[in-house]
């Protein structure tokens, strides 16, 4: 009799912990072809080697987050090398998320660089990003690999293609027109791609709001040109960057716009020292997964199941185990390549 209570007891309480399930649990690897030609390889127990995409995969994994900068260079994350990566992705049952830098290197709200030969004026940017973007969601679908979900620009707060399309610059408009551009460009390839608009600083309710109020304008830029609001999380950048504030942030969102809303980036230290964190969490893997835990409960609390999805930003990264932060390691797994019990937050049931 205890034993049925206590099974009862804990059943409630995991379905109280989530107001639904999310339907995307998610990650991006985009540097794992990388470090497989720089020899790392994975394990998911002590004695033999897996491809990592299969190791997320067997624990939930059902979104690749996949970035594409505009460069050739197939070190630089080029549509050549995001296409390779896209197959494996998906022939371990994978969705895609593409992540489109519109940029020959990293492009955040710090830097969204015009790519080399593109066009340096608007009415030439707005030709540039239709025929690319168009021609893009063509090649991956033309190799079997649709892509369901497209980001246009990586944390764009700042606008992108710079300094045409930087908000602080030019203001909201040639922004507002470069992202029509571009949605219309996906449009012309899919019916079905979903587009995705990605702000940093998730949390940060009036920065979001205010982006957000200015960026749709008449003519140019529409609410009906946005499918999915997502947003990056991180513990490290500012110690306003609650679960608290994450909630009410996206509920806003929610209630104005009745958008899907993703977390299409966050990660947690597993070694971290003197860095204010913005939750009193156990720096482990523990803490990874109670930290992903509550992203998904605030995602899972949106009304009328607007949270739809998370991805983990990196997780394999070996080498670079801080991953542009101050903590030490933010992996999920070991220096040689073993998976840590973190792993377990991708899964559907957690």
């Amino acid at each position: 009799m205890y034993f049925s209570r206590l099974a009862v007891f804990l059943a409630l309480s995991a379905v109280s912990r989530v107001g639904h399930a999310l339907t995307y649990h998610g990650a991006d690897f985009s540097s794992l072809i990388l470090l497989e030609d720089s020899g790392i390889v994975y394990y998911d127990s002590a004695t033999s080697s897996t491809a990592f995409e299969d190791i997320l995969a067997t624990h939930g994994t059902n979104l690749a987050r996949i970035r594409v900068w505009t460069s050739t260079n197939e070190d630089d994350y080029s549509l050549t090398y995001g296409l390779a990566l896209a197959k494996r992705a998906v022939a371990a049952g994978m969705d895609l998320l593409i992540d489109l830098h519109y940029s020959d290197t990293w492009a955040d709200p710090g830097d969204q660089t015009i790519p080399s030969g593109w066009p340096t004026t608007l009415a030439g940017l707005n030709t540039q990003i239709y025929t690319y973007t168009m021609d893009l969601v063509n090649s991956f679908s033309a190799q079997g690999t649709p892509i369901t979900f497209i980001q246009i620009g990586n944390e764009i707060n700042d606008g992108i293609l710079w300094p045409v399309g930087q908000i602080s610059v030019n203001g909201y408009s040639p922004l507002s027109q470069l992202l029509n551009s571009a949605v219309s460009g996906v449009r012309a390839a899919s019916s079905s791609v979903k587009t995705v608009v990605h702000l940093a600083n998730g949390w940060d309710a009036s920065a979001v709001a205010s982006f957000y109020e200015q960026v749709f304008i008449a003519g140019e830029f529409s609410t009906a040109d946005v499918d999915v609001m997502g947003f990056s999380f991180y513990p490290f950048y500012g110690t306003g960057a609650t679960t608290s504030a994450l909630q009410s942030s996206l509920q806003a969102m929610v209630t104005k716009y009745d958008k899907p809303v993703m977390v299409v980036e966050t990660d947690w230290p597993e070694s971290c020292s003197g860095v204010a964190l913005s939750e009193d969490i156990a720096i482990s893997a523990a803490g990874q997964q109670t930290w992903v835990l509550d992203i998904k409960d605030v995602l899972s609390s949106l009304s009328g199941g607007a949270g739809i999805g998370i991805a983990y930003w990196e997780p394999g990264w070996i080498g670079n185990a801080d991953l542009g932060s101050s903590c030490a390691d933010n992996l999920l797994v070991n220096s040689d390549g073993t998976t840590r019990t973190s792993i377990a937050m991708f899964s559907a049931d957690m």
